[in-house]
């Protein structure tokens, strides 16, 4: 069964790392192009010491490449502002759309959640690495309990892997996430914090995550957190549970005000997770970026593997 073949626009930090995740580990994905706006940019240089087809001319250059027409799917590792643009084009053309700015164009996509619900979807979004560390966390909270009235996360990264995409979208950061925390979680309400940690030796991701839950026991809750965790840990090797899941009662004699919903009692729930990067690309420390490009993988490959099996039924 033949592959399917996929470029990559942007030939920064995250396009070079999806690019070499792809041609060791894709299972129906074949890389067949990159595409960046600066020549000179260690991506495309790389690229095309792999072999792969290259342009520095951005996604015009991409479309005029002899073999576009036969890519099915493109990742995007540019922008949101650029990201609108390619979605017109990319769409006109009949490609599938790997979202990984914060545009957020497509429905949020968290693989282990919400996946095959998109899979038909012509543009899917990623959220953001906070989101994919942390919301299939408050989901299993959401699985084992009647509701989850609030999450809140916080996402602590090394400050050498916030690039300057990352630091001008860190509104975009926080936005996107809380609105992934309730839209894909399952939380009434959501919160999200991003800290850029200046430590040296750089540290590795590190996500804390608070839910308040209702109608939930503290095994059932804590089964459906490990058995989350391991199935994230599928794509992303790098991600664990750094210690047991704790707990709280939170008593209605002395609920905690929760902005938007009011006083509430119920079952917190702690959850301490790390991400260390494979260290393909990009450094092990950088685990948010590593999340990010090993779930738009797992997330391609699954609709590659379902357009194959399309095509032969």
């Amino acid at each position: 069964m033949s592959k399917v073949k996929c470029a990559i626009i942007g030939s920064g930090n995250i396009g070079a790392d999806l690019m070499i995740k792809i041609m060791r580990n894709a299972k129906s994905l074949d890389m067949a192009a990159m595409a960046g706006i600066d020549p000179a940019s260690d991506g495309l240089s790389r690229a095309a010491r792999l072999g792969v087809a290259t342009t520095h001319e951005g996604i015009e250059g991409l479309r005029r490449l002899p073999g576009y027409k036969d890519i099915a799917l493109v990742f995007d590792a540019t922008s949101a502002r650029a990201h609108l643009d390619h979605d017109r084009l990319l769409r006109a053309d009949g490609k599938k759309i790997i979202d990984m700015t914060p545009a957020a164009v497509g429905p949020y996509t968290i693989p282990v959640v919400n996946l095959d619900e998109h899979l038909a979807a012509p543009n899917v979004n990623m959220v953001t690495c906070g989101g994919q560390a942390t919301i299939p966390i408050v989901h299993a909270v959401r699985q084992a309990s009647r509701s989850v009235v609030y999450a809140e996360i916080v996402a602590s990264i090394s400050s050498k892997s916030a690039g300057s995409g990352t630091r001008a979208n860190i509104d975009e950061f926080t936005e996107t996430t809380s609105k992934g925390l309730e839209t894909v979680g399952g939380a009434q309400k959501g919160k999200a914090i991003i800290i850029l940690n200046p430590a040296e030796p750089p540290l590795m991701m590190r996500n804390t995550v608070f839910t308040l839950s209702q109608g939930g026991e503290e095994k059932e809750i804590e089964a459906s957190i490990e058995a989350m965790a391991a199935r994230v840990q599928a794509y992303v090797p790098g991600y664990r549970l750094k210690q047991k899941v704790q707990f709280e009662r939170i008593g209605g004699n002395h609920p905690v005000n929760i902005p938007g919903i009011g006083p509430s009692a119920g079952l917190k729930t702690t959850v301490f997770i790390e991400v260390e990067g494979a260290a393909h690309y990009l450094p092990a420390y950088a685990g948010n970026l590593d999340i990010m490009t090993s779930a738009a993988l797992a997330a391609a490959d699954m609709w590659a593997q379902k357009s194959q099996l399309r095509e032969t039924v």
